[in-house]
């Protein structure tokens, strides 16, 4: 009989970058993914989801291995898992599947044993596997993340997002891998790019915090990344200079896209025509697309310890069936 319990996680997509704070700033969105995990005879996945489609089943799945990371770092040995995952956010758009898979099995590996690891060391843990703090910080914590990592440890604050303040992305229908959107990035910048970015990142953090929507727009312009990744995405170009005349506050390419995120006042009277011109100028590129309104996750990652709170007799597709339909 196992000494563990079953734990029980959900955790928030995200978006990165956010324009000009490449690497640096994240925020958290509401789609989301749910896990359970428990220990098993032997290793088993049940993936359901249309964003499931072609992971691993096997050890080589990334949930297994991060979760064998917690029970090292934990000292405890579980080598065999039971893993069940649902998720709508979809895989390789720029809006942080892997980070939210990465949060969502060191929280679910970590409540699983008894919670050993602080929040502080499973994001120290996340940014090793991620490589950048911003996406997993965001899962992680919540809300609006603005976070630096020296290559051991990271460090951050997190902003309340606005209340006025919701997104509209557009999603196009094929993926871009991180790796590749990165392998156009230059090796080297200009002092002027540098200087451009650095100022803009300190302006949107700043009005981010202080709910100064006026200067989204100002702040959200970037040099150093959506301009080399322009040509991976079909129309990005236009969209980045013209969305703010139909209603966005402001633009940007979400993590390393496809998808693009824009900011939008929530009394906004031009949704409408600001959702037909992404899906219209998508169209004129060839691109099929579809668009999704989300609002920031001010929680992060939760999890639970379901015999300790009297649930273990609920199916984990009943959970994911009502949390849908809520």
């Amino acid at each position: 009989m196992s000494i563990y319990g079953r734990s029980r996680v959900k955790v928030p997509a995200s978006t990165a970058n956010l324009g000009p704070g490449f690497d640096t700033l994240g925020m958290a969105l509401s789609l989301y993914a749910w896990i359970e995990m428990e220990e098993a005879a032997e290793t088993v996945f049940h993936l359901y989801g249309d964003e499931m489609a072609g992971l691993p089943r096997d050890k080589s799945n990334l949930l297994y291995k991060v979760a064998q990371m917690v029970f090292a770092e934990a000292g405890v040995q579980v080598p065999e898992l039971s893993i069940s995952m649902y998720s709508e956010i979809p895989l390789t758009r720029g809006l942080g599947s892997s980070a939210s898979a990465i949060i969502g099995a060191l929280a679910a590996a970590n409540a699983m044993i008894g919670s050993p690891l602080g929040q502080a060391k499973l994001f120290d843990m996340a940014t090793t596997i991620e490589k950048h703090p911003d996406n997993v910080g965001a899962s992680l914590f919540g809300g609006i993340i603005t976070a630096v990592w020296d290559g051991e440890h990271a460090d951050y604050i997190r902003i309340e997002p606005p209340q006025e303040l919701e997104f509209l992305v557009v999603i196009p229908e094929f993926e871009l891998e991180t790796v590749k959107a990165r392998e156009a990035l230059p090796a080297e910048v200009t002092l002027g790019d540098a200087v451009h970015n650095i100022s803009r990142t300190s302006l949107l953090t700043a009005a981010l915090a202080a709910g100064r929507l006026d200067l989204i727009g100002t702040a959200m312009q970037d040099r150093l990344h959506q301009p080399y990744r322009a040509p991976l995405v079909p129309g990005m170009a236009k969209l980045l200079a013209e969305a703010p005349g139909h209603g966005a506050l402001g633009i940007a390419l979400s993590g390393a896209g496809p998808t693009l995120l824009c900011m939008v006042d929530r009394s906004e009277q031009r949704k409408q025509e600001l959702e037909l011109f992404l899906t219209e100028t998508m169209q004129e590129n060839g691109i099929s697309a579809r668009t999704v309104w989300l609002s920031p996750c001010n929680t992060g990652v939760t999890a639970e310890l379901l015999e300790r709170n009297g649930m273990q007799n609920e199916s984990f597709l009943d959970m994911i069936k009502g949390e849908l339909q809520s």
